[in-house]
């Protein structure tokens, strides 16, 4: 019968065999603390090498010898060291910067802006779809610019009010097309979300000759 305390209650035997065990458990010897000590390493060459002045002098490359200066690497030029904008395409007979190229369809002017647009994307091949982007753009804000004032033009026979309107929307947009095409030439993104289906629908439309 198991008693209350008993740490085992499932098995009355278990006291005996523990005192058994108890018996048959070997002590080992004392070392006294003692560590095992290691044989010294056998002294060998320095493992980081001196150099003397002549040795460090030909290795370094501000050195000068005999008054003459060393031989520097030359890596080769694997990009064009051109700044952005600066690259050249032509137009026919007639080569331009790629900026005044992205500049000129948003020229306000005599429809210069009009007429540069449509020839760059005749004679720009779309290997450069940044310029014939500009270009198809520049058309798609001039379009959209003579039908709102066309619109105020036929509202302006029978009110002053519209040749107002017709008049500051002509001087807001001449300022907006000459900010536009300076942003340009500078290499800035331009993107007039309002004419976008238009620039799409007239840069794949227009395909450059061949």
């Amino acid at each position: 019968m198991a008693k209350k305390f008993d740490t085992n209650p499932l098995d009355p035997k278990y006291p005996e065999r523990a005192k058994v065990k108890e018996a048959k458990t070997t002590a080992l010897p004392s070392s006294n603390g003692s560590t095992t000590k290691f044989a010294d390493p056998v002294d060998t060459e320095e493992q980081t090498r001196k150099f003397n002045e002549a040795e460090f002098e030909s290795f370094n490359p501000d050195f000068q010898r005999d008054g003459v200066d060393p031989a520097t690497y030359q890596p080769a030029k694997l990009y064009s060291e051109d700044p952005p904008g600066n690259k050249s395409l032509s137009i026919g007979s007639i080569s331009l910067p790629e900026n005044i190229l992205t500049a000129l369809p948003y020229i306000p002017f005599t429809y210069i802006g009009v007429v540069a647009g449509i020839i760059e994307l005749i004679f720009i091949p779309k290997s450069e779809p940044k310029v014939r982007y500009h270009a198809a753009q520049g058309i798609a804000a001039h379009v959209a610019i003579w039908i709102v004032l066309s619109i105020l033009g036929v509202l302006g026979w029978g009110s002053d009010l519209a040749d107002v309107a017709s008049w500051i929307f002509y001087v807001v947009t001449t300022i907006m097309l000459l900010v536009f095409a300076y942003k340009a030439w500078q290499g800035e993104a331009i993107h007039i979300a309002t004419v976008q289906d238009l620039t799409d629908w007239l840069e794949e439309r227009i395909k450059p000759q061949k």
